[in-house]
């Protein structure tokens, strides 16, 4: 299966800002701006026109600018970015550094504010990935799930360490995964754990 995901357009008012589950706004010109190098891109490869988008509106407006354009939009909760918590829409320079501190010496594991920790997007991101029929798929998708699907689909597991995490895809990059066997599931407990 070949997946092509466009990371989202940047939102507004986002500059340091702790992004995960927070729905902030994007500029309309760039929301259609995505859109239409999503249609040129899936019209020269002769793609179909359905494309997946998270429920968050980065995502989800881009996909509704190309269902006027005669595309089917399929809405898939499993591509929202990592849940932070408590930590989500805050100012990183707000939360407190012992809870940073905390996240970069369990990194895998550490829920950030309490939200979702990286195995969790891990299984995540696999479980949608394994769903989807072996046709090349389009969607737009957030930075930390591009980045956990791209370490998926190298064989790599989820990093120990913050220095392991990847730097993110550009806003409105698109990333090409190549699937070719279904991904491993679930992540092995931690040693020691409940």
């Amino acid at each position: 299966m070949e997946l092509y995901i466009w990371r989202h357009p940047k939102p507004l008012n986002a500059v340091g800002v702790c992004l995960g589950h927070t729905d902030m706004a994007v500029d309309k010109r760039k929301l259609s701006r995505l859109a239409n190098q999503i249609q040129r891109f899936a019209r020269r490869h002769q793609l179909p026109k359905v494309i997946w988008v998270s429920p968050l509106q980065r995502s989800l407006e881009v996909g509704q600018i190309l269902a006027t354009r005669g595309f089917r939009c399929e809405v898939a909760p499993a591509l929202t970015e990592l849940d932070f918590g408590d930590w989500d829409g805050q100012d990183w320079q707000q939360i407190a550094k012992p809870e940073i501190d905390a996240w970069c010496d369990d990194f895998a594991n550490y829920a950030p504010g309490g939200g979702e920790n990286l195995r969790q997007l891990f299984d995540r991101v696999a479980s949608w990935l394994n769903s989807l029929p072996p046709t090349p798929q389009l969607a737009v998708g957030h930075a930390g799930w591009i980045a956990a699907a791209n370490m998926l689909s190298a064989g790599r597991t989820v990093p120990a360490t913050a220095a392991d995490w990847p730097r993110p895809v550009a806003y409105r990059q698109r990333s090409k995964l190549v699937i070719a066997a279904a991904l491993p599931l679930p992540w092995p407990p931690r040693r020691g754990s409940c």
